[in-house]
């Protein structure tokens, strides 16, 4: 039996992001999030308007994303609950948000360059994209009390870096779904996946169909 309800969130489980971005005073800023889905080398990312990370994507148009696996749970919950922005919006401060200038101190993880953008990767993450800001969207736009609220961000990755021990055996540029664990947000709280339940019949499409015309432009930056 089904029944009809009304959850306040509908978060049914995606990958968690770690966002690098840099403050207008030249300090990172790192920021987990889960509402992100990928389209070719593309990423759609839902921010809300008052988060710090916005506020530096729009004025920079740069940010990694970087990808914990089940690995780095402790890290990434070291972050919750903190923001960038000072003074602490109404909207988080309600919800027991505090403000914390130094976010890789605060989750214990270690900064490195990135290749071709000035934000940060993070060293511990198993996969670290870089990213350019290609257009802003906006939600809610038709309801008083929703407009404004959330930005939509769609970029595009320009680098991608994986832990070797996460490729397909015998494929260059392939991560090995078998090996590969991300940490998922569900309604709030963190899974990893199980195993394989059932072979796709989309895994028989060589992945190099799928390639776009992103992946050489990025090739041309650096």
């Amino acid at each position: 039996m089904h029944r009809k309800i009304e959850p306040p969130i509908l978060y049914f489980g995606t990958p968690v992001v770690l966002i690098g971005t840099v403050n207008a005073d030249g300090t990172k800023n790192l920021a987990p999030m889960s509402s992100a889905f990928w389209l070719g080398w593309r990423c759609m990312l839902g921010l809300a308007a008052t988060s710090k990370t916005t506020e530096n994507l729009l004025r920079t148009g740069e940010c990694t994303l970087n990808l914990p696996s089940v690995d780095q749970v402790a890290a990434v919950d070291r972050l919750a609950l903190t923001t960038g922005t000072d003074p602490v919006p109404p909207g988080k401060a309600q919800r027991g948000y505090r403000h914390e200038p130094a976010k890789f101190a605060t989750a214990s993880l270690t900064e490195i360059p990135s290749e071709t953008i000035k934000p940060p990767r993070v060293q511990e993450c198993p996969v670290q994209l870089e990213a350019v800001l290609e257009a802003t969207h906006k939600v809610a736009e038709n309801d008083p009390q929703s407009r404004g609220r959330i930005v939509v961000f769609e970029v595009r990755i320009q680098r991608v870096h994986a832990a070797a021990d996460i490729l397909m055996d015998g494929h260059e540029n392939r991560i090995d779904p078998d090996k590969w664990r991300p940490l998922i947000l569900n309604f709030q709280e963190f899974y990893g996946l199980g195993e394989k339940v059932h072979r796709s019949r989309l895994g028989t499409i060589p992945e190099a169909l799928y390639r776009g015309p992103d992946i050489d432009r990025a090739r041309a930056v650096g």
